[in-house]
C-alpha cells in the first residue's frame, strides 16, 4: 500500500491519479494538495504518531510530493510517539535542510516503508532530452549554461534554492527560500511595495519588508549584475537538482505557472537538467513557450 507524503501543489494529484490502487493522503497542517481530500493531517510534532497509523494501515511505501514551506516546531505539541525521536530531528535540522530531509526519510524506512521518488511512480513527469519547443537555443546559449551550472554548485554547498536567471552571463537572480517563482517576479517590473500589515510581530514584519527593500536595492547598485539586471528583457531560467541531493525527495519541479512566470520576466527561455526535473502539465507548458516564442532545453 502507498502513502503520499504531501505539501501544496498540484503534484501530489498527479501522482495519485496514476496508482491503480488510491493511496493514502497525508498532509503536512497547513498545506493541503490541489485536488485532492486529505486522509491524514499530521505536523512534525506528531510525526511518530503518524509512522505508527502508517504501519498499522499495512503501509509499505511512500512518496514525498508537493511544496512544503519550512514548518515551525512548537514542543508544547509534541505527543508521546514523537518525544523519542526529537534528538534525531535536532541533529538534522542543525546541519541543514537536506540534512532533516534525509533524517525524516530514513524514520520511515527504519519501519519498513520504501521510499519512492515522484518520478519513480509517474516515469512521464521527467521529459525527455533534447529541446521541446518550436524555438531553438540562441547562440552563446553554452556560456549562460556554465555560469548557472557554477551557480547550481554553489547554491547546492549552501544548502539553497534549485533554480536561478543569467543574463550577459552575469547571475541576476538566485532562487532562495521563497521559491522559484517569487525569484522569478522580482525580476519583473517592480511597483511600490506597500508596507505589510503586521499580526503578531509588527517590529517583526517591519524589518522583513526592509530587508526585502534593501536586498531588491543591492541588485542595483553598479558592475556587471547591475548592468545586466537593468536590461528589460533577455536572459536564461535555468533549474536543477542540488548536487549530492537525495533525488527520491525535493526533487525540482516546473509547469504552467513557471512558464507563465518566465514569459512575463521576458526572458529567452528556460534549460532545466535532464533526469532531474520534472514538468507538469508539459502540453501546456509547451503551448504557453511556442506562444511566446521561448525555448525549453531539456539539457
Amino acid at each position: 500500500m502507498l502513502a503520499l507524503i504531501t505539501g501544496t501543489g498540484a503534484l501530489p494529484a498527479v501522482v495519485a491519479a496514476h496508482q491503480r490502487t488510491s493511496p493514502i493522503i497525508c498532509a503536512l497542517d497547513g498545506h493541503k494538495p490541489v485536488g485532492l481530500e486529505v486522509d491524514v493531517w499530521f505536523r512534525l510534532e506528531t510525526i511518530g504518531t503518524l509512522l505508527h497509523k502508517l504501519v498499522a494501515q499495512g503501509v509499505t511505501d511512500v512518496c514525498f510530493c508537493g511544496a512544503i514551506q519550512r514548518p515551525g516546531f512548537n514542543p508544547l505539541k509534541l505527543d508521546a510517539r514523537t518525544m523519542p525521536l526529537v534528538p534525531t530531528l535536532a541533529r538534522a535540522v542543525k546541519d541543514g535542510e537536506d540534512a532533516a530531509l534525509r533524517a525524516i526519510l530514513g524514520l520511515f524506512e527504519k519501519r519498513g516503508m520504501k521510499v519512492q521518488g515522484a518520478h519513480a511512480l509517474v516515469p512521464e513527469l521527467l521529459p525527455p532530452s533534447g529541446v521541446l519547443t518550436r524555438a531553438d537555443v540562441p547562440d552563446g546559449i553554452d556560456a549562460h549554461v556554465t555560469a548557472a551550472e557554477k551557480v547550481s554548485i554553489e547554491q547546492g554547498r549552501a544548502d539553497e534554492g534549485q533554480s536561478c536567471v543569467i543574463r550577459d552571463g552575469q547571475v541576476i537572480a538566485r532562487e532562495d527560500a521563497r521559491g522559484t517563482d517569487a525569484m522569478l517576479r522580482g525580476l519583473q517590473d517592480r511597483p511600490a511595495k506597500p508596507m505589510p500589515v503586521p499580526d503578531e510581530d509588527p517590529f517583526g514584519a517591519a524589518m522583513d519588508f526592509v530587508g526585502d527593500v534593501l536586498d531588491g536595492a543591492a541588485d542595483w547598485l553598479s558592475g556587471p549584475v547591475a548592468e545586466a539586471r537593468a536590461k528589460h528583457s533577455g536572459g536564461v531560467f535555468f533549474k536543477a537538482p542540488k548536487p549530492g541531493q537525495d533525488r527520491r525527495i525535493d526533487l525540482p519541479t516546473i509547469g504552467p505557472d513557471t512558464a507563465r512566470a518566465v514569459i512575463d520576466a521576458r526572458l529567452d527561455g528556460m534549460v532545466v537538467a535532464a533526469d532531474g526535473v520534472m514538468v507538469l502539465e508539459r502540453e501546456e507548458v509547451l503551448h504557453l513557450l511556442d506562444e511566446a516564442g521561448l525555448f525549453l532545453w531539456v539539457r
